[in-house]
């Protein structure tokens, strides 16, 4: 393993029904003017957002409403949130939703406390943020595991471009399996194939050796796979439902990543792609995984075969056989739990878009692969 130095800020308030108590426990250490962020309608026509406002007013707390954050948050929604934290004097920001919302709060934390542009501030001037509004999240929807880090996925509509910022850590994160339930089945699967894809894209990073960080990735990333078959199986399974929580939590609070220079360049050629079409983020790296890796099976089929033999419980005659099956198998989950396997299924046809994703996707280091742009093209249209 290389170096490392690990130090973790987010504090974890996990259990089936514990946000009540952990949501009026957290307020009594921050100020009295709440940003509560969400996304959609579905935290009203749950009720849940009634229950939140509630517990904030029994606090003490003003609260003040910052909601339409849609999946794939925009910058000009990063801008309307900072605006609003200004104007309004606000003193701590509550994000209650999933990757989407969370992600979104982060941004909005450091440009609240910053007057430079975020964006061109990573972008043009290579420096990060150092002052930010202080935030904690409420997760209803797991699996992208953004409440565990300060990095953020933002659609820069004017640019076309949907790439990583640095904002800030959460003080806390509430994980209560229970709210899981205000979201749609088809999203908690997509959000818990994210999950896997995390593992997979640490694990698939170098050095490609062993080491323990990669022995406690496989044990998530099964479970992921045991959890996820449960719930389809069974909704109302919470003990699944908390699990895949968990999992979503670790495959993004570093310990998997400890010693490792990560992969994620099925990440950022599905963000690519994502930025052109809005696609589902869990959806579109279904799509992709198969195919990018089936074009770094020599260069990664060590790995590949471990992850074969490890997690899908595969294994053939040589190493390159073992690797093949390993995605094999992958693609056969995926279509086991039905998520797509071509862009057609999303209602992507448009071979000209890809091109563009190809073309202005971030190419990752910690690849096993270096991909040629032409190559990447190749592997999304390859799923058409």
């Amino acid at each position: 393993m290389d170096n490392f130095t690990y130090r973790y800020p987010v504090r974890q308030r996990f259990g089936k029904g514990c946000a009540e108590s952990a949501i009026k426990e957290e307020m009594a250490r921050v100020g009295r003017n709440v940003l509560l962020a969400y996304g959609g309608g579905s935290l009203k026509r749950s009720g849940l957002y009634d229950r939140i406002t509630g517990w904030l007013h029994e606090c003490g707390k003003t609260v003040t409403d910052y909601g339409g954050i849609l999946p794939n948050p925009t910058y000009d929604k990063v801008q309307e949130g900072a605006r609003i934290v200004r104007e309004q004097g606000i003193d701590f920001i509550l994000a209650v939703g999933g990757g989407s919302v969370i992600d979104c709060c982060k941004i909005v934390s450091a440009q609240a406390r910053t007057d430079g542009d975020i964006w061109d501030m990573m972008y043009e001037e290579h420096r990060l943020p150092t002052e930010f509004v202080p935030m904690g999240a409420v997760v209803t929807a797991s699996g992208t595991g953004a409440e565990q880090n300060n990095g953020a996925v933002i659609t820069n509509t004017e640019k076309k471009l949907k790439q990583p910022l640095v904002g800030s850590y959460h003080s806390f994160a509430i994980l209560d399996s229970d709210l899981t339930r205000t979201v749609p089945m088809k999203q908690v699967i997509s959000g818990a194939f994210d999950t896997l894809s995390h593992c997979m894209e640490t694990y698939m990073g170098r050095p490609l050796g062993d080491n323990l960080s990669d022995e406690i990735n496989e044990a998530v990333m099964r479970n992921v796979i045991r959890n996820l078959r449960a719930l389809i199986a069974d909704p109302d399974d919470d003990f699944a439902r908390g699990e895949l929580m968990w999992d979503s939590a670790l495959a993004e609070n570093g310990l998997l990543k400890l010693g490792k220079q990560t992969d994620f360049q099925c990440h950022m050629l599905e963000h690519a792609v994502g930025a052109y079409t809005d696609c589902n983020h869990g959806q579109g790296l279904a799509v992709i995984h198969p195919a990018l890796y089936r074009h770094l099976l020599a260069e990664g089929k060590e790995k590949l075969a471990r992850m074969g033999e490890r997690v899908w419980g595969v294994k053939g005659r040589t190493t390159e056989e073992t690797a093949a099956m390993c995605i094999d198998a992958l693609e056969a989950f995926i279509r086991e739990i039905g998520l797509p396997v071509r862009w057609n299924e999303m209602g992507i046809t448009d071979e000209t878009l890809l091109r563009a994703a190809a073309d202005t996707c971030l190419l990752m280091p910690g690849c096993c692969k270096a991909f040629t742009r032409d190559e990447l093209f190749e592997v999304l249209k390859e799923r058409m």
